[in-house]
């Protein structure tokens, strides 16, 4: 059951990494009524709108102003409405002190219980391994008393979830959580089939969240499970009792 008022933190490398690995989860905890927050570091011009590039004429600004429709389109989808876009050049990310301080400070005043960002290993995208690396040391020192900034005071240990990566077995993932997205599919197919400049992956990922369906009928015995997501955990679970 997702506490109304809970605090979700998106970080996405790329302009649809979040619709792809997350869309259906980013949307079950809008609809459930979370307070989620979502960063998207790049546009992903240089290595991540490959179909954009096939037109004659193309440019970097122009580039910029598809994916921003895509994006501003794909949010409307999920129900996002705190969305920040941070513009950086992509491939290959390189995360300097002051971006390094600037998420620290995202962190803090979203005060999230959840982020979910990408895992630590991706066999094909560098930026998403430097990504994971980012939010995670953010993470740190966000509840770090010793690390002052005015305004901004030392936030709590948040959960901390790795996306599935694309071609998954090559990347050695193995999911660890999986959501059930039964009741979010559809505004997740809407929000894929925005990216026009990635639309050789709206099927890829459409058969992904069916075979996660699958597996999650499959390890509870809950056949209402139709299609899900698929995460990793940075830290092990803990609790009372076994959930």
């Amino acid at each position: 059951m997702i506490e109304k008022n809970v605090n979700l933190l998106v970080v996405s490398a790329h302009a649809a990494d979040f619709v792809w690995r997350a869309g259906g989860t980013i949307a079950k905890y809008v609809k459930h009524g979370a307070n989620v927050a979502l960063v998207i570091l790049s546009y992903g011009v240089r290595g991540e709108s490959n179909d954009l590039w096939n037109l004659q004429g193309q440019t970097i600004d122009n580039v910029k102003k598809v994916r921003h429709l895509e994006i501003e389109s794909a949010r409307k989808h999920l129900g996002v409405e705190n969305i920040e876009v941070w513009d950086y050049e992509d491939y290959f990310m390189e995360f300097r002190p002051d971006r390094l301080e600037r998420m620290v400070r995202k962190i803090r005043k979203e005060k999230p219980h959840h982020i979910i960002t990408h895992g630590p290993k991706d066999a094909f995208n560098p930026d998403h391994e430097t990504v994971s690396r980012f939010v995670f040391e953010a993470s740190v020192l966000s509840i770090s008393n010793g690390v002052r900034m005015d305004g901004y005071p030392t936030a709590k240990q948040a959960r901390i979830f790795g996306f599935e990566p694309h071609q998954t077995e090559i990347c050695d993932f193995k999911p660890e959580v999986m959501i059930d997205i039964t009741e979010t599919y559809e505004p997740k197919l809407a929000a894929m089939q925005v990216f026009k400049a990635q639309k050789h992956l709206i099927d890829y990922y459409a058969e992904r969240a069916k075979m996660r369906g699958n597996h999650a009928r499959r390890c509870s015995g809950n056949h209402r499970y139709q299609y899900a997501e698929a995460f990793s955990r940075f830290f092990p679970y803990v609790g009372d009792e076994f959930v």
